[in-house]
């Protein structure tokens, strides 16, 4: 079974953070939320948002994908954070699968992952990085690298990790439980 770290900042989108979290967790991947400090998380539109531990408990841990949910301020508290900066540059340099969403996708390019790939973000947020491929499609993978634009977004988003991690029939499987057509 794949194992995933969901850090969560206070400010994320919580849209994206619980769709990413329910949907992985619906497809029987272990799932572990992490908060930046003790406590719980308050999201951009004040939903409150328990992890399951602390970055630094999680980080005695290893993990085959991180995903990083998007909203401000709770991207700019990741990109400002060491600890996921070191992690993704671990998790990256041992081909590991890192992806983020939204806002967050500028974490990734803080870390140097971005560099002469193609990723998508919201609008605007990788725009000034001349490294980057800028794609306007809901969900780019570039390697093992995946991105995606914003809240609207996060259940293609969560799906595509979902068939990444666990294959095209487990994605399937979870898509026909939601019942989106």
């Amino acid at each position: 079974m794949s194992k995933v770290l969901v850090p969560l900042a206070d400010g994320c989108e919580e849209l994206e953070a619980v769709t990413i979290i329910d949907l992985l967790r619906r497809a029987g991947i272990e799932v572990t939320v992490a908060g930046l400090k003790p406590g719980i998380v308050k999201a951009s539109r004040g939903v409150q948002l328990m992890p399951d531990v602390t970055l630094d408990v999680a980080l005695q841990s290893h993990y085959d994908m991180v995903v990083l949910p998007g909203g401000m301020p709770g991207a700019a508290h990741l990109k400002a954070d060491a600890r996921i900066i070191e992690l993704l540059k671990k998790m990256a340099a041992a081909g590991q699968y890192t992806a983020a969403i939204c806002a967050a996708p500028m974490v990734l390019a803080e870390a140097g992952i971005l560099n002469g790939k193609q990723a998508t973000s919201y609008p605007g947020f990788l725009d000034a990085m001349p490294s980057v491929t800028v794609s306007t499609a809901a969900v780019a993978q570039d390697g093992k690298v995946l991105t995606s634009r914003g809240p609207g977004t996060a259940m293609d988003f969560a799906l595509t990790l979902i068939e990444v991690l666990a294959g095209s029939d487990t994605r399937q499987q979870v898509e026909a439980a939601l019942v989106r057509g």
